[in-house]
């Protein structure tokens, strides 16, 4: 019982480290997203 709870903290901490991670990349390419966006509209000009 006890390796099952510690199996569920560490597989609770891994997901979080993960959800972390993915929001951090999402971030990152809205950003860049957001940078092509910009240079082509000053492109247009």
């Amino acid at each position: 019982m006890r390796k099952l709870i510690v199996f569920g903290v560490i597989a609770a901490a891994l997901a979080t480290a993960a959800c972390n991670t993915v929001s951090g990349i999402g971030r990152d390419l809205s950003a860049a997203g957001q940078a092509v966006t910009s240079g082509s509209e000053r492109a247009k000009s």
